[in-house]
């Protein structure tokens, strides 16, 4: 079973946390008896479960994208102010 990143892990809400490992554990029983087959159906649950965290994390770097856009643009601004 692939786990998804510690970051996107965290951007998830409880219930999604819970059912998360929930799926993990039984993905990784599976795979344990061999039984390949059954936890790939688990890992594409896990992967649609998380999609939601993945979004939440890439908003998130679109909102540190504009904040740094707006540091910069008010850096030119005072740089304007000083000439």
């Amino acid at each position: 079973m692939r786990h998804c990143s510690v970051q996107v892990r965290g951007l998830l809400t409880r219930d999604e946390l819970d059912r998360y490992n929930a799926l993990m554990e039984v993905g990784s029983f599976l795979e344990s008896q061999n039984r390949h087959d059954l936890a790939y159906t688990v890992q594409k649950e896990v992967d649609l479960l998380i999609q939601p965290g993945i979004e939440r994390l890439k908003e998130k770097g679109r909102e540190r994208d504009r904040m740094t856009e707006q540091y910069l643009a008010s850096m030119d601004e005072q740089d304007d102010d000083d000439d």
